[in-house]
């Protein structure tokens, strides 16, 4: 039997919900709060910016890579959250996303996440990127667990980010 969208959404809800970290462990929250963060957008272009005028000239290649991916990541996560414009679920954490971003579906930081990793891997970045992996998950489950994503927003931004890593991966090899 096929769900209706209606019972799947009142599902993610409820599950996502159950999913968030309690108020009585702050610790575990900062913990999540760190890992939340360590996927936002302008970290990543600092921190490439900063290896790109600092790193070695032979990273530039990769840098590159990595950089475009988030731009073209971004504006298609951007597109998606303004036409479907799912509001990010009732919560305190996060007022900087809650104010920039009130759109949750998908999730940009799953999304940018997954698409780095899968770069670091099909570009002979294995190592690295078997360790972002593990980044990934961590930070997909602490988005949910802080509140301001569901189940659905992170499997979502997850897929578009295979899909963009292999599509910036194979677009950059044709130049």
């Amino acid at each position: 039997m096929i769900m209706s969208l209606e019972k799947l959404l009142r599902n993610d809800t409820a599950y996502s919900n159950k999913a968030r970290i309690p108020e009585h462990k702050p610790g575990l929250k900062k913990i999540a709060a760190f890992l939340a963060h360590s996927g936002d957008s302008w970290f990543w272009g600092a921190g490439l910016a900063l290896l790109w005028l600092a790193g070695p000239k032979p990273w530039r290649p990769q840098i590159a890579l990595l950089f475009l991916g988030i731009l073209f990541t971004a504006v298609c996560v951007l597109v998606l959250k303004f036409s479907i414009k799912r509001p990010r679920p009732e919560g305190e954490w996060g007022q900087v996303y809650r104010s920039s971003d009130p759109h949750s579906f998908p999730s940009g930081h799953a999304a940018r996440a997954t698409m780095l990793t899968v770069i670091m891997l099909l570009s002979g970045f294995w190592w690295i990127g078997l360790i972002m992996l593990f980044w990934t998950m961590l930070v997909d489950i602490s988005r949910v667990g802080l509140g301001v994503h569901y189940f659905s927003d992170v499997l979502v931004g997850t897929l578009i980010g295979v899909v963009m890593g292999y599509l910036a991966v194979f677009v950059y090899g044709l130049f």
